[in-house]
């Protein structure tokens, strides 16, 4: 068909209902589908015609991405106009069943996909977009953070093996190490995340990996990355990291020597609470072993929400340096509050890892906490349950702002937590940060009349 034909026939179209429906009907051409031309091959035809147009489109190619700002590479990455037929956005693809053209194909399983939990183009396009704003050789999807977390312990140990996690560590890692590792034969010791270099003394023979996480869950907790992975490297341990507090976009992580990087889509790649997915990326080390766990086990996201993912993918770079704006400016509020003892976010300049976010870090996100000044429990309460902006709830990354009351005393065990009163982790959203500072202040109104 002759795009100036379509063309005509689309301005006719918008010229008025009826002329639309002529200047369509005269310009279809229906002499194609007469003679020896079927309709499927018209068809056919017609698709080829308009793949060759699409690859003539095709302006950036992955050299050229590679020199964008980051901005525009989230806007670019992780398309496949072939596969979407044109679309910017690559379709949620649903299917268990791949069929083969033929009985060579079937044997040799060399296609592009071959089976639902192999992938998908959906899959496909976001795990090249976040392998190519990690730094890193491949990407692996998986249904949350947690079973991303899990899925890189598998494929670093097995029955006999060693393993080192932060103190700071989220606390259902924890929970996963102290029963099914241990289960499997994997012994696990705890150390205190200021150790740095200092690590060495820990490290046993049969130590093959390394679990950080910076800042640390709930506590922010920094850790010296790399000081810690050129230990364990030396040592021939893998380093595992949790890196969603800062995404790719904040903190490089294989750059500054991890292994195995993790991410909660469920927070910030999501950024609207309404998804669960986790994603592990890898260097080229690692990814062929990281690539043979999760293809063992079967489990992958649901189409919806890698779908989703991507879409979130367009603005994660516009909402986080939002979060962080938004979170260093009520961060440094609450300082000067009387009610609060200390702030725990690493940008501030006396927090006690200030000095590493600085040195390897890019940005903050908008997650914190905070330690009030002694208060009884009914007090702290009263604060919480009054709030109207600030919801209960656990997660985040999403626009909406919640609050959690937290003690780390309950499961540290590397560590003393005595961080001199009740504590909260607060994560900040997308709500006018005047209103979220006059929702705590009658919150702390209300802590002082329980008090």
């Amino acid at each position: 068909m002759d795009p100036r034909s379509y063309a005509a026939g689309r301005a006719g179209e918008r010229g008025g209902k009826h002329e639309g429906r002529r200047s369509n009907a005269a310009t279809f051409p229906t002499e194609a589908l007469t003679g020896a031309r079927s309709l499927s091959q018209f068809a056919k035809d017609i698709i080829s015609k308009s793949l060759e147009s699409l690859q003539s489109m095709t302006k950036l190619t992955p050299a050229a991405k590679k020199k964008l700002r980051m901005r525009s590479r989230l806007a670019h990455l992780g398309h496949d106009g072939e596969t979407a037929q044109g679309f910017l956005n690559v379709p949620p693809f649903r299917g268990s069943t791949v069929l083969f053209p033929d009985v060579a194909s079937l044997k040799s399983n060399k296609q592009r996909y071959t089976y639902g939990t192999h992938g998908t183009p959906t899959t496909e396009v976001l795990c090249e977009a976040w392998s190519a704003i990690s730094g890193a050789a491949g990407t692996m999807l998986v249904p949350s953070g947690l079973s991303a977390i899990v899925v890189s312990l598998m494929t670093a140990l097995g029955a006999g093996d060693h393993l080192l996690v932060t103190d700071a560590a989220y606390q259902p890692a924890r929970f996963y190490c102290d029963t099914i590792l241990k289960r499997m034969g994997v012994e696990t010791t705890y150390y205190d995340p200021a150790i740095g270099a200092g690590i060495e003394a820990l490290m046993r023979p049969n130590t093959k990996a390394v679990f950080v996480e910076a800042p640390g869950s709930q506590s922010l907790d920094m850790q010296d990355v790399p000081a810690i992975a050129a230990v364990a490297k030396a040592r021939g341990a893998c380093v595992i990291m949790d890196n969603t507090w800062a995404t790719p976009l904040f903190f490089s992580p294989h750059v500054h020597g991890v292994d195995l990087a993790i991410e909660a889509g469920t927070k910030y790649l999501s950024g609207h609470s309404d998804l669960l997915l986790g994603l592990v990326s890898a260097n080229a080390e690692w990814f062929p072993r990281l690539h043979r766990t999760v293809d063992a086990l079967a489990i992958l996201p649901g189409p919806e929400d890698v779908f989703l993912a991507l879409r979130g993918l367009r603005t994660m770079e516009l909402r986080l340096r939002e979060a962080e704006r938004q979170g260093l400016a009520l961060a440094r509020w609450l300082s000067a509050r009387a009610e609060v003892l200390s702030v725990l976010h690493p940008a501030l300049e006396d927090f006690p890892g200030h000095a590493i976010w600085k040195r390897d870090f890019s940005g903050s996100s908008g997650l914190f906490s905070i330690v009030l000044k002694p208060a009884s429990e009914a007090a702290v309460a009263a604060l919480l349950d009054g709030l109207q902006l600030f919801g209960l709830g656990y997660s985040w990354g999403g626009f909406a702002s919640l609050v959690i009351p937290f003690d780390c005393a309950r499961y540290r065990t590397a560590t003393h937590w005595a961080p001199g009163g009740p504590t909260l982790r607060i994560y900040v959203g997308l709500e006018d940060i005047e209103d979220l500072k006059e929702d705590l202040d009658r919150g702390f109104a209300r802590l002082a009349a329980t008090a």
